[in-house]
């Protein structure tokens, strides 16, 4: 039916925010999409200046100011990735530490 959205569209989350939710102590980092759609689109964390961006070997990452990879997402290859920042496992690393978080879209970012 025209004008109306397919099954596969009505099953996709919104890809404008979401959410890292670290495992080990429930901390929660929102992101928004900041600029660009699809694989150019920016991400910002919204207290921190941290973007997740669409890296062409990495897939969808985070990374320093210095140009080190800083996260990533852990279970889909970057080739099997789609053209926003999969939902699942994603892994960060600052220093000698590293946490787990889980990435998590919702309808609404504040009522989870």
């Amino acid at each position: 039916m025209a004008g109306c959205p397919s099954e596969n569209e009505e099953a996709r989350p919104m890809q404008d925010s979401f959410q890292l939710r670290r495992q080990a102590d429930g901390l929660v980092y929102s992101f928004a999409r900041r600029a660009g759609l699809g694989t150019a689109a920016v991400y910002e964390r919204s207290d921190k200046m941290v973007e997740i961006i669409h890296d062409p070997r990495f897939g969808w990452s985070s990374w320093t100011s210095d140009g080190s990879l800083s996260g990533r997402a852990w279970d889909i290859p970057p080739m099997d990735q789609p053209d926003f920042p999969p939902e699942g496992i994603w892994v960060s690393r600052k220093g000698a530490k590293s946490h787990v978080y889980e990435l998590v879209y919702a309808a609404d970012p504040a009522h989870p």
